[in-house]
């Protein structure tokens, strides 16, 4: 580029997502022919349910679905999305606090565009979302990142949230179940902060995408149930792409008051307008029917998420607590750092050289807690093939030594 073609301040902010970037260079690898094993990115390796593949394709057929449906998305998508909610988070919305949009993301780039002004600060539980601080950024806001570690389950307290808390506090994220922790916030904490933001007037962005994800007994608990009085401050976040197995189908939603809704649904008119009508058709099929599947896939993470803690405790100077959600652990490495490891005695001095070294020496891909607000810790999906998630570790293990 000349040196007039400047690149905005804006976009120069934002730091490329760490996920992405390693399931990247872990495809790339592969198609040059390496055997890669990769914990990297959160997505099931599941099919998407059959009967949802079929209810699109039959969507495909038709000539009515082949044209622009309304820019919130459609009547009965949103529809179903209020009835889901009720079944699952236990409170009654209306269709016309629902916004259909493309995947998850954009839920939560829109809530942040509609809500913060440049200055705004927004309070990020760490370790977080990579999207989270960027997306904050994006908006003109300022992210204000407060870490709570393992020896807290990777909840906040309301002592450290107020903390951080200054006149220009405008939000703060909740993400339970938790990427890429897989906590799973209690009700006790969420009526606490749920009280802590009605007291000081500051929105709630409650990302609830692994909801239906959960182990030992936990259940996701939903500050809009266990707080009532939030819900005119509380913008939820959600899609079908973990539950169902759909990240391919980019579909994803927010639920606000009605003047949030609309808002949303304004700026969305100018970026994208709607979700694709075929794609809204199989999200309708999964939303609308029942969780057997859900069922099915949260019986073989259960699995993975009990070999992937005992494979990473077995892997010297690796600690990892069971995670009670999602499908990620979230491993402390530590110990592993600014010592001679695998057969070249590589010293990696942060995660970020570790992970690095792993996938080129080892041919083994995390991602790095840096993305996440937490240096020293890797997150492993264990959203992947049963062998593959043993051969990783076989290989985490041998090359450590």
């Amino acid at each position: 580029m000349a040196e007039w073609q400047t690149l905005s301040d804006r976009v120069n902010s934002v730091a490329p997502s760490a996920t992405l970037a390693v399931d990247s260079k872990a495809k790339a690898m592969k198609a040059a022919g390496v055997n890669v094993i990769s914990y990297g990115a959160g997505e099931p390796n599941f099919p998407t349910p059959d009967y949802v593949v079929e209810a699109a394709a039959a969507a495909c057929r038709d000539p009515k679905n082949h044209r622009y449906t309304p820019t919130p998305g459609l009547p009965q998508l949103r529809k179903a999305i209020a009835e889901k909610t009720l079944r699952d988070s236990g409170y009654e919305v209306s269709p016309d606090q629902v916004v259909v949009t493309n995947g998850g993301k954009q839920a939560v780039y829109e809530a942040l565009q509609i809500i913060v002004n440049p200055g705004d600060e927004v309070i990020i539980p760490a370790p977080y979302w990579t999207t989270y601080p960027e997306a904050v950024k994006l908006a003109g806001g300022k992210p204000v990142i407060v870490f709570s570690g393992a020896e807290n389950g990777f909840e906040p307290t309301v002592e450290a949230l107020e903390a951080a808390r200054t006149p220009r506090t405008k939000a703060i994220f909740i993400n339970t179940p938790s990427n890429p922790t897989g906590a799973v916030w209690g009700e006790e904490t969420l009526r606490a902060v749920g009280q802590w933001a009605l007291e000081h007037h500051i929105w709630i962005l409650s990302d609830e995408i692994y909801e239906h994800l959960t182990y030992d007994g936990e259940k996701t608990a939903y500050i809009g149930a266990v707080v009532p009085e939030v819900r005119d401050q509380l913008i939820v976040l959600n899609g079908v792409a973990k539950t169902y197995a759909m990240t391919g189908w980019r579909v994803g939603w927010l639920i606000g008051s009605v003047p949030v809704a609309k808002a949303a649904a304004k700026l969305q008119g100018h970026m994208t307008s709607n979700v694709a009508d075929v794609c809204q058709q199989a999200a309708f099929t999964a939303v609308s029917g029942s969780l057997d599947a859900v069922a099915m896939m949260r019986k073989a993470f259960d699995k993975r998420r009990k070999a992937i803690v005992a494979g990473l405790n077995a892997v010297d100077g690796v600690t990892c607590r069971t995670p009670k959600g999602a499908f990620y652990a979230f491993a402390d490495v530590t110990a592993l750092l600014n010592r001679p490891l695998g057969k070249s005695g590589s010293v990696a001095k942060t995660s970020s050289d570790l992970a690095g070294l792993l996938l080129d020496e080892a041919h083994v891909a995390a991602v790095p807690g840096e993305g996440f607000g937490a240096p020293g810790f890797l997150r492993f999906s264990y959203a992947l093939d049963d062998d593959d998630l043993a051969e990783g570790m076989r290989r985490f293990k041998q090359w450590v030594g």
